[in-house]
């Protein structure tokens, strides 16, 4: 049914790939997100919180370097152990704090990068223009429908972005201590389609921001476009809610010739996506030109 659809989209539509650690740690995790471009002057939809990632490494780095110097200004004043204790409670540093990101722009464009981010007010969208490249990398970009009202519960549609990673090309490097990316791995994410029906629509303060679809927003694809099957836009995925469905298990069952005594809490996990009409709002407030049709 979305064949065609996920062709087209799949045209705009490109990862990011993530890698981090945490303090003190070595090994480097990886992550995705998606983004859309919307026309040939660089700009681009995902969503306020893959923005937040993305503005992250340059506050990591400079959290970092304050840490740092605060433990060579307080070095061979007080004991080692003391001194990197009270450091660390200061700038918040534990097992589970990011300690450093790297982010990438995958099949977006030549030359240097540089972007600016624009972020929605009232929910989780963001706009991104690229800027100082030399050529972008997408010769197509989505066409949004002009009349909204059948985006009703009912409208079957379809998801795309790049929810499970599988780039290699990233190390760990003892002798600077920092996230390499590297020549040798693989460095491309496969896309990976979700269809849904939608199921409500999600409203704040009286007003329609969004709906919800009867199939989760899987991770990595917050920022990707929600499409028909002829690859026209109606939203974009931002998130997952999880609905407690009440049928919770306590069951004894044979696995293997064993009996096993099942414990289990059942949730309906579904996805939920901003609404065209807002995102088509948030363009003209910032002027940035579109296709509708």
């Amino acid at each position: 049914m979305f064949t065609e659809g996920i062709e087209i989209v799949g045209g705009f539509t490109r990862p990011i790939h993530s890698v981090s650690r945490n303090y003190g740690s070595s090994l480097v995790q990886r992550g995705t997100a998606t983004l859309f471009f919307i026309n040939n002057d660089g700009w681009a939809f995902t969503c306020g919180h893959v923005a937040d990632l993305l503005g992250a490494p340059r506050g990591l780095r400079r959290k970092a370097e304050a840490f740092q110097k605060e433990l060579s200004d307080r070095r061979g004043k007080e004991k080692e152990k003391k001194l990197l204790k009270e450091a660390e409670k200061k700038f918040g540093y534990s097992k589970s704090a990011v300690f450093e990101v790297h982010n990438r722009f995958m099949n977006c464009i030549e030359g240097t990068l540089g972007f600016e981010i624009i972020k929605h007010s009232g929910v989780d969208a963001a706009l991104i223009r690229f800027k100082g490249y030399t050529k972008l990398l997408c010769d197509s970009f989505p066409v949004f429908p002009s009349d909204t009202s059948s985006l009703q519960p009912g409208k079957f549609l379809c998801r795309l972005g790049f929810p499970f990673p599988e780039f290699t090309n990233f190390a760990y490097d003892e002798n600077t201590d920092k996230i390499i990316w590297t020549d040798t791995g693989r460095p491309t994410t496969p896309r990976f389609p979700i269809e849904g029906m939608v199921t409500r629509r999600l409203s704040a303060h009286g007003k329609v921001f969004g709906f919800e679809m009867s199939t989760p927003g899987l991770r990595g694809q917050s920022g990707g476009p929600v499409f028909d099957a002829e690859g026209k836009v109606w939203g974009m995925q931002f998130g997952t809610k999880h609905l407690d469905l009440n049928f919770d298990v306590d069951q004894e069952v044979l696995r293997q010739g064993m009996k096993q005594r099942i414990r289990d809490s059942a949730f309906l996990h579904v996805g939920g996506c901003i609404h065209i009409d807002i995102l088509k709002s948030f363009m003209k407030d910032n002027r940035v030109q579109f296709s509708e049709a």
